[in-house]
């Protein structure tokens, strides 16, 4: 099941077109989940915005419907705390879909609290999608999805479910993958001369190169019809791929759980590249 976070905000309404063409791509029923706690007073103000909320979701739904004939399109209203919410529809989702409240200063994702908190605990992947309000000065429709999908990969922690997911996804929209994995000199090299370590480059990202081919090889032979390729930069992985995501239609990255004091977190990585990507991002969790 494809589920989607909705509150009626403009970022959840492209949230939830995103959800329900890649439902429909994936034969999967969709769910749209509205999570709002009501104030228990029972006040005129708060019994009004509970049916508001319900009126959002009922009109949400009937044009999902409208627009995605054959698609099987549930709506559910749970009156709770929303971060809760969407961490249990986790564990009975294919795929999480929620919204991004846009560009900031920085012209990056500001992933509100709800967000980063399930982000952090979900048992799906999670996909964080951005209204196309906010993409008028990226590039053009014609530049937009020539990459097709990117996948970022740490050969440092292997996971096949980034792979399976970013393969699965881009055999189901017929486009092209780019396998891609940032690597930097050995530690000891930084106190090297700048043009020791570049005449070195070859013979450093040697073994880099082939662990990534070796890594993608299962997954190019099980996707035999599918252009994929691999792409190995000298780069931090962050800034890699927010570039790489420049010109994807999907960028997919896996996310390491973290069991901190405080609750479970993002790594680094993860971090940098929500927060400024411009398309849409998959989260694949792993531990």
């Amino acid at each position: 099941m494809m589920i989607v976070g909705f509150d009626g905000s403009g970022p959840s309404r492209a949230a939830v077109e995103w959800a329900a063409g890649e439902a429909t791509r994936r034969e999967l029923p969709l769910e749209i989940l509205q999570a709002r706690p009501w104030e228990p007073s029972g006040s005129q103000v708060t019994g009004q915005a509970e049916r508001r909320g319900r009126e959002q979701l009922a009109v949400q739904a009937d044009d999902v419907r409208s627009r995605f004939p054959g698609l099987e399109v549930r709506a559910q209203h749970l009156p709770d705390d929303a971060v809760g919410v969407l961490k249990a529809a986790s564990h009975r989702a294919s795929v999480l879909v929620l919204g991004s409240r846009g560009l900031g200063a920085l012209r990056g994702f500001l992933v509100g609290s709800v967000s980063q908190q399930v982000l952090g605990h979900a048992a799906c992947p999670v996909v964080l999608v951005r209204p196309p309000s906010d993409l008028t000065d990226g590039p053009g429709p014609d530049n937009l999805t020539q990459r097709g999908l990117v996948v970022g990969l740490d050969l440092a922690h292997p996971c096949p479910q980034v792979l399976a997911f970013a393969f699965e996804t881009a055999a189901l929209r017929g486009v092209p993958l780019t396998v891609l994995h940032a690597w930097g000199p050995p530690a000891g090299t930084e106190y090297m001369h700048f043009g020791a370590i570049g005449g070195l480059e070859d013979e450093l990202a040697g073994p880099e190169r082939e662990a990534l081919e070796d890594a993608v090889k299962p997954w190019l032979a099980a996707f035999p019809d599918l252009p994929a390729a691999t792409e190995l930069l000298r780069s931090h992985a962050g800034l890699a791929l927010v570039d790489a995501a420049a010109t994807a239609e999907l960028l997919v990255i896996g996310a390491r759980h973290r069991r901190r004091t405080g609750g479970t977190h993002l790594g680094p990585v993860a971090h940098a590249v929500i927060h400024h990507v411009r398309c849409p991002v998959a989260v694949v969790p792993y531990h």
